[in-house]
């Protein structure tokens, strides 16, 4: 296997040993996980990948709509080394993305070690080592238990790893079908029904739009204000708009400033129809929180229709199929979606450190953390060998930015490593 280590797979009475890997070890093979594998193998440095699922981009392969596209333009989220081919369009859909992955795990021989479930990171101080706990499963059942170690530990499973559900009061007693949107595929099986969508992301606006499409009766319930901006303005994508303005040294309220007022012109006066816009701008909220603006890809002009109403918080479930809002209003539906997002599992797993906590509970990266690295390394670089990849915030593009940057350094500090330690070794002991 080109650029990846074999680990000794073993049944519980061998789970006691250890594979010493040459080279780092990265969990996640999602796009970010690629990434950083990837560009490890130009530097002809060894690496192994866990991946809990059985198959790479498991969010992309099994936890995303039918009609997913890319909300960006393909050039904006290529992955280093390799571009979309040309007959790609220009917003690939979730299979021509899910194609290229693949193809690009082919190209640079990354060939992950799927099944194993990361349970337990920690740096071991008196060796100068990451050591990695991983649950081999095999037919949806835990078979063995394998023990990793390396200089080395790259966390690339990403800020999608878990589903997001928050309580609500009364959900017991609701008849009607609840899922989260990983769950969702077609509305096609909504035909007919009242569906409520939680959340207005981009997820939750594309879900109605496909509702609707679909003979359903979408409402959409919003919480907080949302900025929608059109995808494309002047026959350009919003997003490549908004980087040149910013290439240019435009302050960021600027920006914001002439996108909300290109928004404006295009779209209308969002907040007549439910969805006011918040007191920062699109950029300055995605710079503080990470959270997106919605690019409309069709929803908006059925909002303005009324085929997609806005409803607004839900406040609980009440008995049958009823929600009740906090407006008090209650309506009937067939069934609600929760389109609410996803986490970070890295807290989960990866042992605090007792220079400082890497991760809040929630499994953002901790703002002291944050700050410390963005005024020198970005968000990829942590302690003692530690790298963070794809958790800026900045989707495919800060993701493949790290993971250069992540990379390189492995890299430098490997030349050395090598000539010290050459060859993997096995060692009985924990």
């Amino acid at each position: 296997m080109q650029g990846q280590e074999e680990a000794a797979a073993g049944s519980p009475a061998e789970s006691c040993q250890i594979v010493h890997v040459r080279g780092p070890i990265i969990v996640g093979a999602g796009p970010s996980g690629l990434a950083v594998a990837a560009t490890l193998s130009r530097h002809a440095v060894p690496f192994t990948v866990l991946e809990r699922s059985d198959g790479i981009a498991d969010l992309w392969t099994n936890r995303t709509y039918d009609r997913l596209r890319l909300h960006l333009p393909k050039v904006f989220c290529e992955l280093p080394h390799a571009r979309f081919p040309a007959d790609f369009p220009a917003y690939p859909s979730k299979h021509d993305f899910l194609r290229y992955l693949r193809s690009y795990a082919a190209r640079f021989g990354v060939a992950p070690l799927f099944g194993r479930t990361v349970t337990r990171a920690r740096f071991d101080a008196a060796a100068a080592l990451w050591r990695v706990t991983a649950v081999v499963s095999a037919g949806g059942r835990a078979a063995a238990t394998e023990h990793y170690a390396s200089p080395w530990l790259v966390v690339a499973t990403g800020e999608n790893a878990e589903v997001v559900v928050p309580r609500v009061k009364g959900r017991e007693r609701f008849t009607g079908e609840v899922l989260h949107s990983s769950a969702y595929r077609s509305g096609e099986r909504f035909k007919g029904k009242r569906v409520l969508v939680v959340g207005c992301g981009n997820s939750g606006m594309e879900m109605c739009l496909d509702l609707c499409e679909r003979g359903a009766t979408p409402f959409m319930s919003v919480r907080s204000g949302v900025h929608v901006l059109p995808r494309e303005m002047f026959g350009r994508s919003t997003f490549g708009i908004a980087m040149s303005l910013l290439k240019w040294r435009l302050p960021i309220k600027l920006v914001d400033w002439l996108l909300l007022l290109v928004a404006r012109l295009v779209l209308g006066d969002t907040a007549k129809h439910g969805l006011r816009r918040p007191k920062l701008g699109p950029l300055e909220i995605k710079n503080i929180t990470g959270k997106s603006p919605v690019l409309d890809v069709g929803a908006w002009s059925l909002i303005k229709s009324g085929n997609i109403k806005i409803v607004p918080e839900v406040e609980s479930f009440i008995s049958g199929n009823g929600v009740r809002f906090v407006d008090g209003n209650e309506m009937a539906f067939d069934a609600v979606i929760f389109a609410t997002g996803y986490r970070s599992n890295v807290p989960s797993w990866l042992k605090q450190q007792d220079d400082g906590e890497l991760f809040t509970e929630d499994g953002n990266k901790a703002k002291a953390q944050q700050q410390q690295q963005q005024t020198s390394n970005g968000h990829w670089l942590g302690p003692k060998g530690l790298y963070c990849v794809g958790f800026s915030g900045r989707g495919l593009l800060g993701a493949g930015a790290d993971a250069l940057s992540a990379a390189a350094d492995i890299a430098g500090r490997w030349q050395e490593w090598a000539a010290a330690a050459p060859g993997p070794k096995i060692s009985s002991s924990v």
